[in-house]
């Protein structure tokens, strides 16, 4: 097989000599003419080595190859940094940010041809790590506010964390969040650092380091409680770069992602591989699920992926029954949740979820249930 090899270089004559040049030893050549255009191309022609200039005015070559190194898909590909620079410190800094090779512009065609096969033969020799398997996205999205939507995505986060499922949850609700003060967490930052970010510096380490691991072994991303911070809605692009990292980092991603409709819901949902639709079976906010849920299935949120859990606030008299609520939304339930503020209130003051601190309680054990039932749900969508 032809090994490709991508050229990143804002000098188009070093773009078209070095080309011409491994063309003539039998290379597939792939070019770009910048790094933000090199990251896209490395992404989509999959290379197997990359010829990467260290000057370059959009974002230097040092920048492009931690970039590279830090998603799981691409981290693999060689690296050979080509420069003019000949200092010591230059390379040393090229080394440490994951180059694998350096050349000196001017270079002669017989040395870039050895420098380029013997790269080649070291990668071939170790073959690339196989990339993470990608998490499942699990979205808790309240069709009107007040249904405890973070809560049951907490818990439910927490309840399959500890039957040996890996678990990121992340409140991508900007300005709004409050996982972090049930939580004892009072100055939540990650989300709104993130989506502040220009969408080049979202990548799986700045994602990273804005997690916070909590005891019961979950890592979270929080949403900050600033008003101000709403605007953030509209960093729709950012949610989707931030969303593509984290899923590489474990083994279900849960996403609470708020109540009504929002810019970010619909791209959001669509993600989802399923979406958990929070419904009060109360007169009249099951005619409002109803409308919310049916403007998200006329905008492309598919039917059969999305499962409900109903929440029962009221007396039992004053509910409608759950399989008339299930025909009536044309959507399987996956649990009933008695609310108990009584308990909520002593696992925030603790700082612990209610899967944690009230396990054998009515609603806790309702929570382990319904944690089952999506882990099963997950389960099967995995094998179709």
């Amino acid at each position: 097989m032809t090994e490709k090899i991508l050229i990143i270089d804002d000098d188009i004559d070093t773009l078209k000599l070095v080309g011409l040049m491994l063309e003539r030893q039998g290379y597939q050549i792939a070019v770009a003419s910048n790094g933000t255009i090199g990251l896209s191309k490395a992404a989509s022609e999959r290379p197997d080595l990359i010829l990467l200039d260290v000057m370059m005015p959009d974002m230097d070559g040092y920048q492009v190859t931690e970039r590279l190194r830090s998603d799981p898909s691409l981290a693999h590909i060689p690296i050979v940094m080509f420069t003019a620079k000949t200092m010591v410190d230059d390379k040393v800094r090229g080394f440490e940010s994951g180059v694998d090779d350096y050349l000196t512009k001017p270079t002669h065609p017989a040395e870039l041809t050895a420098h380029v096969k013997a790269v080649l033969s070291r990668s071939i020799a170790t073959p690339a790590a196989k990339a993470p398997e990608q998490a499942q996205i699990i979205s808790f999205f309240g069709t009107r506010a007040g249904l405890g939507t973070t809560t049951l995505a907490l818990n439910v986060g927490v309840a399959m964390q500890q039957t040996g499922t890996s678990v990121v949850v992340a409140e991508i609700n900007p300005g709004r969040g409050s996982m972090a003060l049930v939580l004892g967490i009072t100055t939540p930052t990650g989300l709104t650092a993130l989506l502040s970010r220009s969408l080049k510096d979202i990548h799986l380490r700045s994602v990273e380091a804005e997690l916070v691991t909590h005891n019961s072994g979950v890592r979270l991303l929080l949403a900050s409680y600033q008003p101000q911070e709403a605007e953030l809605d509209d960093a729709v692009p950012q949610m989707e770069a931030v969303i593509s990292n984290l899923v590489t980092m474990s083994d279900a991603l849960i996403l609470d992602i708020g109540s009504g409709v929002r810019p970010f819901t619909r791209p959001l949902l669509t993600l989802s591989t399923r979406v958990i639709a929070i419904v009060e079976p109360v007169y009249p906010s099951n005619i409002i699920a109803r409308a919310v849920l049916e403007e998200m299935f006329s905008s492309g949120l598919e039917r059969s992926k999305t499962s409900l859990a109903l929440v029962t606030r009221e007396r039992t008299s004053l509910n409608i029954p759950w399989k008339q609520v299930e025909a009536d939304l044309g959507i399987e339930l996956a649990g009933i949740i008695s609310p108990a503020p009584e308990l909520a209130q002593q696992a925030a003051q603790n700082g612990k979820p209610l899967v944690m601190l009230h396990r054998d309680t009515l609603t806790g054990d309702q929570i382990l249930k319904m944690a089952e039932t999506i882990s099963s749900q997950l389960t099967l969508a995995k094998t179709l």
